[in-house]
């Protein structure tokens, strides 16, 4: 009997002992990493963007033999991308440039010094849409601008813009949306009627692009 209970005591001995050590194993959530970076990632957008946040700005923009698209572009919703494309315009980088890319029904895309789709300032910003983390409310509706990016970089956007000739609202999220034409959009129906593509995906042989003669920023 003094050794059944020796067991006993033995077995409920262990189990307090088991049971201690269970207890004090930290369980580590294998996501936490990538978290806590989002979050840092996040952290540091917001303290880049919010001076940015200023609200409404207008450009213009002068196409050779077609005429002038008025604007209206929100630094509340994509602040760094908004002055990113008011930075080049107001040095002069959109002037003399083209729409590359041109595909009715869906956009006109230009901006690109090479003008072929490969080129951009020298200088790339974060993307500011939902799919890379960051919330914008301005949705792919007809006349809505946007910035071009590489497919597999969500933030590999620098100069590269485009334009919706209609409602396109199946890429909302994956591109950042930052304006919107407020006039001259038959301006883009004129060019996406009479620009031939030359090549796949809507690609423009250079003779036939049309030229972008100058962005200004008005305010």
């Amino acid at each position: 009997m003094k050794g059944i209970k020796k067991i006993l005591i033995s077995a409920v001995a262990m189990a307090v002992s088991v049971s201690l050590m269970t207890g004090c194993i930290k369980y580590e959530d294998p996501n936490q990493a990538a978290r806590d970076a989002a979050a840092a990632r996040l952290s540091a957008y917001e303290e880049e963007a919010a001076p940015l946040r200023d609200g409404l700005h207008h450009v213009e923009m002068d196409i050779q033999d077609y005429g002038t698209i008025y604007i209206e572009l929100d630094a509340d919703a994509a602040p760094i991308t908004t002055h990113n494309f008011m930075d080049l315009a107001s040095s002069g980088f959109y002037n003399g440039l083209t729409f590359h890319r041109i595909i009715s029904g869906f956009m006109i895309q230009g901006g690109d010094p090479n003008g072929d789709g490969t080129g951009g300032s020298g200088h790339t910003i974060i993307g500011e849409f939902a799919n890379n983390g960051i919330e914008n409310p301005i949705s792919h509706t007809r006349g809505a601008i946007a910035m071009g990016r590489n497919a597999q970089n969500m933030d590999s956007a620098s100069s590269q813009f485009y334009i919706v000739h209609e409602d396109y609202q199946s890429i909302d999220g994956n591109y950042a949306t930052f304006g919107h034409v407020t006039e001259g959009m038959e301006i883009v129906d004129a060019i996406c009627e009479n620009t031939v593509n030359s090549g796949p995906n809507g690609a423009v042989a250079p003779e036939d692009q049309p030229v972008i003669t100058e962005v200004r920023v008005i305010d």
